[in-house]
């Protein structure tokens, strides 16, 4: 793995991936969520997907991608704690595979290119057709948001634990303001991003003379744009605080209870594979005692898992349960977190939580997609860019006390429950 600086607030990472017949491209434009944008940056990944200049539907697109072998284009957005990254990625294969010696490369970064910085406009502003379909998609989905509980639920809990955050910036965007979005307002917000986002181009499969031709082009186009790229807003955490409950009741069968942690501090990025470990042994693997315990041996849910987010230093633990054990459930919940950070852990269940995650590790580099994926996460963290070797060799020397100590800074926050109505539970 190389990574360079090509342009402030510009850097290249490259990879070889000499074991795969296709080649990726990825750009990602990162940059601190604002809430008056949040809604136009939820679209703007829609739009810019349908085409660009050079292809401006998206049956010209399609019959592009077609003739490079069936190459697939995606452009997609993530939340990363208080910032907010727009990823747009193109995947084919190499050209020594090319039936006809196309320069196959050349073809990927020229589309890549041409969809992150010309796209198609109209009058000078996002075609008004293309912008009423997306609107009307944003629209569909966030209004089915509340058909998915779980979902629905842990957004909900989130609302409360970041309450102004810029972390709790929906990257969704927000419902109520999606009608009143105007071509020139997502124009405004695109041309925001070009100039202000850290940009980071990542290429894996490509042969030296093609990645320099991709980061020629992309000096060329970044040089067209008048840039002041913006600093990332720095990891969050949300203090300590008395436990808060909130309950919203539904016509519903299944209880979604939602429990939200926080570190009270940001975490420190050397202790990654502990809390990595951690989650395993508590609650994210079939191994995990939430797994073992509450689920399977209690039968008081009919899922239960945590999750940790490194960006905001909170940890997540979602479960669906049947209405009258939700408050077992909760106090269930607490209790193998006590045991964990108390109690014993045996070498047997750590050993298993570990195996799981080096297997993890180990299949990281089996696609393109869980490459970029991992250098792109390891990036936007900061500090020291480590190879899933690395990190793989790091998590074998975590020990039991490295666990229980990082699972002894978790507190829990918010605690949201949707729970059935008096008239459901009646039927």
């Amino acid at each position: 793995m190389k990574r360079i600086s090509l342009a402030p607030g510009v850097h290249v990472t490259r990879a070889d991936a000499d074991k795969f017949n296709r080649c990726r491209l990825s750009l990602h434009f990162t940059f601190p969520a604002k809430r008056e944008s949040a809604t136009a940056h939820a679209l703007l990944p829609l739009v810019l997907e349908r085409g660009c200049a050079s292809c401006p539907d998206m049956t010209e697109l399609t019959k592009k991608l077609a003739r490079l072998y069936g190459a697939d284009l995606t452009v997609d957005a993530r939340a990363q704690g208080a910032n907010h990254n727009l990823c747009i990625s193109i995947t084919g294969i190499k050209d020594k595979f090319a039936l006809e010696g196309e320069a196959l490369a050349a073809e990927y970064a020229r589309l890549l290119l041409d969809v992150a910085f010309h796209p198609y406009l109209v009058e000078g502003v996002f075609d008004a057709e293309a912008v009423a379909i997306e609107k009307a998609m944003l629209k569909k989905a966030l209004e089915d948001e509340i058909n998915e509980k779980r979902i629905y639920c842990l957004h909900a809990a989130q609302r409360e634990f970041f309450a102004g955050s810029p972390a709790g910036i929906r990257q969704e965007g927000y419902l109520s303001e999606v009608e009143g979005l105007t071509p020139a307002a997502l124009t405004a917000a695109y041309r925001e991003m070009l100039a202000g986002a850290q940009v980071g181009l990542i290429l894996l499969g490509l042969e030296d003379g093609q990645a320099q031709a991709v980061q020629t082009a992309l000096a060329a186009e970044l040089w067209a744009v008048a840039r002041a790229p913006q600093p990332l807003a720095p990891f969050v955490c949300m203090p300590r605080r008395e436990t808060a409950h909130f309950t919203e009741k539904f016509d519903m069968v299944q209880a979604k209870l939602c429990m939200l942690f926080t570190l009270g501090e940001p975490m420190e990025l050397e202790q990654m594979q502990a809390y990595r470990l951690a989650m395993a042994l508590f609650g994210g693997s079939v191994t995990s005692r939430l797994f073992l315990n509450v689920r399977e041996k209690m039968n008081i849910c009919y899922y239960c898992s945590s999750s940790f987010q490194s960006f905001t230093a909170s940890m997540a633990v979602n479960s669906g349960v049947e209405p009258a054990n939700a408050e077992k459930a909760e106090k269930a919940i607490l209790d193998e977190l006590a045991a964990l950070c108390g109690g014993p852990i045996t070498a047997e269940e750590l050993e298993d939580c570990r195996r799981g995650l080096v297997s993890g590790f180990d299949s990281v580099e089996d696609s393109l997609g869980g490459i970029e994926a991992w250098y792109a996460m390891e990036i936007l963290r900061g500090g020291i860019v480590h190879t899933p070797a690395e990190a793989r060799d790091a998590l074998l020397n975590v020990t039991e006390n490295d666990v229980r100590a990082v699972l002894n800074q978790f507190s829990l926050s918010v605690s949201y429950l949707l729970t059935a109505s008096e008239e459901a539970e009646h039927e």
